[in-house]
């Protein structure tokens, strides 16, 4: 195996078991993940330290907030030392809306800014980008209106998401990168620099 495609694998199975390990809240090997001089989390529901994002992930973990990811399609683009990779996604989240169970399904890629470090790839920045989202009620008997003030709040690509996390108490963020937009755009930008600089 050439080390481009070595590289690639590796970043693959970092972006697999991201998901994985927090997702069956397997703390200890989802810190291994993070470049040890500081990874970032930016999200719907919380910008922050790789630090405080596993610890603000298993308080919710263990309060039995349901948040589940899965993955798709990856590519990434490689110079030297830094990396900049994208994987198709989606984020499920279940909870109540005014005492109705809903999933929420929210359509995306990751948006990873990657570092070798002593010889081994690690996220140093991770920026989901939100593409679509739908909310669907659990019990088809059951049935849920929407305040509509509310949803418009949000941009398209998450505004069922952010309605749900913050109906459960969460502060959402404003401004997220969605499929197009000024937002996504310099996403890239910071992406192209990150690699420029490597």
């Amino acid at each position: 195996m050439s080390q481009s495609d070595n590289d690639r694998h590796e970043i693959r199975q970092l972006v697999e078991n991201w998901a994985l390990w927090r997702d069956a809240g397997d703390w200890d090997r989802f810190a291994t993940l993070w470049h040890p001089r500081g990874g970032w989390m930016s999200a719907t529901w919380f910008q922050g330290s790789a630090t405080d994002f596993i610890k603000a992930s298993r308080e919710g973990f263990e309060k039995g907030v349901s948040i589940l990811h899965f993955l798709g399609g990856h590519t990434a683009d490689i110079v030297g030392d830094r990396a900049v990779a994208q994987t198709k996604m989606t984020i499920n989240q279940r909870a109540s809306i005014d005492g109705v169970e809903v999933d929420v399904v929210c359509t995306g890629r990751f948006y990873d800014f990657l570092a070798r470090h002593e010889g081994r790839w690690t996220l140093v920045r991770r920026q989901p980008v939100y593409e679509k989202d739908r909310l669907d009620v659990v019990d088809p008997a059951s049935s849920l209106t929407l305040d509509p003030h509310l949803l418009n709040r949000f941009p398209t690509g998450y505004r069922h998401l952010a309605y749900l996390q913050t109906k459960a108490g969460f502060t959402v963020k404003q401004g997220l990168p969605g499929l197009t937009g000024t937002a996504v755009e310099q996403l890239y930008a910071e992406g192209k620099q990150w690699l420029t600089q490597a």
